[in-house]
């Protein structure tokens, strides 16, 4: 039976304000169960590499910069229909219009310091949760 997982990063400005437990106890309260989680810095090569797919855009390098700023914590969450409902739980990336309750609307700074990074698709989730997880922690 396959499981449906997705991925999640705690971003530098949730780290950096202490939400780390604030989010976890949502994020479990909201059913989902941490299969794996890391404490981790990236480079600005490693997060370059993660978001490789943004490199055309203006914004990129705004972007790699703010993630290799300070610590992340990256997760692998487990629940029926993961991706979605983390969707949900996490709220819009702009947190000015994140439903009330969600975590952007509770501990996000700003569209760019948004607290949280929610995969966007099953097959995104794969992708993201092995860049992170060496081969013994497999997504």
């Amino acid at each position: 039976m396959r499981t449906n997982r997705t991925f999640t990063m705690l971003k530098p400005d949730a780290v950096e304000n202490g939400h780390i437990g604030a989010i976890l106890d949502h994020i479990t309260k909201a059913g989902f169960k941490i299969v794996a989680m890391k404490y981790t810095k990236l480079s600005a090569e490693s997060a370059g590499k993660f978001y490789e797919v943004h490199k055309e855009r203006p914004f990129y390098n705004d972007l790699v910069s703010y993630m290799s700023s300070g610590p992340i914590v990256a997760a692998i969450l487990e629940k029926d229909n993961a991706v979605e409902d983390f969707r949900k739980i996490i709220g819009a990336t702009d947190p000015a219009k994140a439903e009330p309750g969600t975590i952007r609307n509770l501990y996000a700074k700003s569209i760019d310091a948004n607290a949280v990074h929610g995969s966007d698709s099953d097959e995104n989730a794969e992708i993201e949760g092995n860049f992170y997880f060496s081969t013994q922690e497999k997504f």
